[in-house]
C-alpha cells in the first residue's frame, strides 16, 4: 500500500517538473496598437490620399444632385407653380432622388471594397512585420493594445512597428 502511494506521488512530481521550470522562465511580452501603427504608415497615408482623389469627382456629382433636389423642393414649396409645373417638378425630383440614392449606394460600396482591399493587404504586411520584430527582440508574446486592460508604456512598440513597416514596405 505504501509503495503504491509513494509511486503515485513520485509520478505526480515527475509530471509537474516541466511545468515548474516553465513557470519560473520569464515570459517577454510587448504591446502594439495595430490600428494606430497601420494608420501611421506611409503606405496607408498614400493610399488614403489616392482613394480620396478617386472619389472626389463622384462625390461632387452627388453633392450637385442633392443641391438640385433642394432647389426643386424650394420651388415646390414656394406655392408659385401651377398643377402641371408642380407635377413635372415632383417627377423630376423623384428621378433625381433615385439617381442620388443609387450613386450614394454605389460610392459607398466601391469605397468599402477599396478600403477592405487596402487594409487587408496592409494588415497582413503588419502582421509579418510584428512577427519579425518579435523574433528579433526575443519576445514570446505581442498583444494588440486594444486587448490589454493595462500595460506599462515601456512595453509598447507601436512606433517601432510603424517604422519597421515603413522600412520593409516603402510607399510607392
Amino acid at each position: 500500500m505504501f509503495r503504491t502511494v509513494a509511486l503515485r506521488a513520485s509520478l505526480f512530481c515527475l509530471a509537474l517538473a516541466p511545468l515548474a521550470t516553465m513557470a519560473s522562465a520569464q515570459v517577454k511580452i510587448a504591446v502594439v496598437n495595430v490600428q494606430k501603427a497601420m494608420a501611421d504608415t506611409d503606405e496607408i497615408k498614400k493610399a488614403s490620399a489616392a482613394v480620396e482623389a478617386k472619389y472626389k469627382g463622384p462625390q461632387e456629382n452627388l453633392a450637385k444632385l442633392q443641391a438640385d433636389l433642394a432647389s426643386i423642393e424650394q420651388q415646390i414649396n414656394s406655392g408659385k407653380l401651377n398643377q402641371n409645373a408642380m407635377a413635372d417638378l415632383q417627377a423630376q425630383g423623384q428621378r433625381k432622388q433615385r439617381d442620388a440614392q443609387r450613386i450614394s449606394d454605389d460610392l459607398q460600396a466601391d469605397f468599402d471594397r477599396d478600403r477592405q482591399e487596402i487594409l487587408g493587404k496592409a494588415g497582413q504586411k503588419m502582421q509579418d512585420v510584428i512577427g519579425k520584430m518579435a523574433a528579433e527582440k526575443g519576445l514570446d508574446l505581442i498583444l494588440d493594445a486594444s486587448q490589454a486592460l493595462f500595460f506599462k508604456p515601456a512595453m509598447e512598440l507601436t512606433a517601432e512597428a510603424t517604422a519597421a513597416y515603413n522600412k520593409a514596405n516603402p510607399a510607392k
